[in-house]
């Protein structure tokens, strides 16, 4: 899917049907053009959805999210999020066969509608889509419109005045005065298509949630799918990760366990996707000595003989690994039922860290309300060295690009600068020494700064006191801890304070990705972190 526009009307006296046919040409500027409205009253009885239905030759039901009826039970019962998150998936499939797409705002036609505003704003932003917002009785109305969508992160590109409303009313709004305006007579939008889209095609989203970057994860893993090994086929939670994963698409999945207990599970479960994925019985698989003898030479060296190596991939996540090592997975995810050593000591063992890296280490994604933060290292080293923080610095710069997090490092201490001294900031003093020589060479313009505190690496205003002549303080995306003591109390105090998102541990450094769940992990955890996995092998080939 290409670009998209927001088209928000604040009241009844808005001419909606002349708006979206005039923004409709507006995205069909750009390519094939589609319409998509978030919550509709009485769809199967609406003549403008038909209508457009017709027009873009699709089963009407594709056109939109829910109906109001349905968006109100979801309310009702306490699952806004459910509510977003089945709009958000209703628009995925219908806006895949579009370059550019028009989403329509809820009808404001009784009370209920008014809620909906809240939730098309939260929509809005978690499709990064700029959002006009267009008002037909008054300047105050489109001023209240604008307040409803900045409130929950969504960006504003410009106002639509039509009817009655003001534009010098509007001029001297505070709200309004960083937003354009467009005056128009009533049903007269043509003379808006070519400013509307040339503000469409310049629009880039600065604001990132926590859902559109969980989108943005799954489209780009289905962009190119990879194959991802799930170890502990035995665990409910996994099967049904891999039954909605398979429904999305965004991954093939090879199962490993009993293939028979696998399948009766599924059935009773009423996984109906389960079908397409490969399911491995690790003891009777077609390849198993094939993995066997890789095994065997691969650690001979260390003593074993064929009998171990055979013993030894009677367990699922040596299996799985050698899985990844042979090329017959991309990725493996496992931890649900077993410890983190349980994952990473056949990692570490069996595919090994890349070149230039002397340890494996970990990130969490940390999705703030509107953007993403990289923290590092929070789950695995525990005292790392300066020559090994500066490996952090960068492998977590790079991870972070992956994810589309443009880094900005922070090298983090209890002292900013030069300002104070002792033995744990000079360690972090020679770790960001190291890490701006290694740079260098491995990744070129890397902006990176330390040590300095929590606050000066996100806050400009301190940041400008402390360290006014750096390229990171202040705005930094990328936060390297000190020790695993330090990263790990950060990392659950932000989770827990602010309400972010904590995604991870991601672990970074190996030839091959492979990451560990918590035992304790949900549903949406094991999904988010295939998803991660896929993404990391896409990168790991370059793609």
């Amino acid at each position: 899917m290409g670009k998209s526009v927001f088209l928000a009307a604040t009241d009844q006296a808005a001419d909606r049907p002349a708006a979206v046919e005039a923004f409709l040409k507006c995205c069909s500027a750009g390519g094939k053009a589609g319409y998509f409205k978030t919550v509709v009253k009485d769809p199967e009885n609406s003549e403008r959805i038909k209508g457009l239905a017709a027009k873009l030759v699709v089963a009407p039901r594709e056109l939109y999210g829910l109906s109001v009826q349905e968006a109100v039970a979801y309310l009702n019962s306490g699952r806004e999020a459910s509510l977003i998150e089945e709009v958000l998936g209703r628009f995925s499939d219908a806006a895949s066969r579009y370059d550019n797409v028009l989403i329509e705002g809820a009808d404001l036609v009784d009370v209920v509608a008014y809620v909906l505003q809240g939730i098309d704003a939260k929509l809005a932003a978690n499709l990064a889509s700029p959002v006009v917002v267009f008002s037909g009785c008054g300047a105050c109305l489109a001023a209240s419109g604008v307040r409803y969508y900045k409130s929950e992160s969504a960006e504003v590109i410009a106002v639509v005045l039509a009817g009655e409303a003001s534009l010098e009313e509007a001029k001297g709004i505070d709200i309004l005065k960083d937003v354009e305006i467009f005056k128009v007579a009533p049903a007269d939008f043509a003379s808006l298509t070519e400013a509307i889209s040339q503000k469409v095609a310049a629009f880039k989203p600065t604001v990132v949630t926590p859902k559109r970057f969980e989108y943005d994860l799954i489209e780009r893993a289905r962009s190119n799918k990879q194959r991802i090994v799930l170890p502990e086929g035995d665990d409910d939670r996994i099967l049904l990760a891999a039954d909605d994963i398979l429904r999305r698409g965004f991954a093939d999945i090879t199962i490993l366990g009993q293939v028979d207990a696998v399948k009766a599970k599924a059935k009773e479960l009423n996984l109906t996707h389960l079908d397409k994925a490969e399911l491995v019985d690790v003891k009777t698989a077609p390849f198993r000595q094939e993995l066997v003898d890789q095994f065997f030479e691969l650690r001979k060296a260390k003593g074993i003989t064929p009998e171990q190596a055979d013993k030894q991939l009677n367990d699922r996540n040596w299996f799985g690994t050698m899985m990844v090592k042979a090329k017959k997975a991309d990725g493996m995810v496992s931890g649900a039922g077993g410890t983190t050593a349980d994952t990473i000591r056949p990692a570490l063992s069996i595919i090994k860290t890349k070149p230039g890296c002397s340890i494996a280490s970990s990130i969490f994604l940390m999705c703030m309300k509107d953007k993403v933060l990289v923290f590092g290292d929070c789950a695995i080293n525990p005292n790392p060295n300066p020559q090994q923080l500066a490996e952090i610095a960068i492998i977590s710069a790079q991870t972070a690009k992956a994810f589309g997090v443009e880094p900005k490092v922070a090298m983090l201490s209890y002292s900013t600068g030069t300002s104070g001294t002792g033995p744990d900031v000079d360690a972090v003093t020679e770790a960001t020494k190291i890490a701006l020589e290694s740079a260098e060479k491995l990744y070129p313009g890397l902006a990176l700064d330390g040590p300095m505190q929590f606050d000066a690496a996100l806050d400009p205003r301190t940041a400008k006191g402390k360290m006014p002549n750096s390229k990171v303080a202040g705005q930094a995306t990328v936060l390297i801890f000190p020790t695993l003591n330090a990263g790990n109390i950060g990392y659950k105090a932000v989770q827990r304070t602010s309400g972010a998102v904590a995604v991870g541990p991601i672990i970074q450094g190996l030839n091959s990705p492979v990451n560990d769940l918590s035992r304790g992990c949900t549903v949406p955890d094991i999904i988010n972190t295939v998803a991660i996995t896929a993404n990391q092998a896409q990168a790991e080939k370059g793609k």
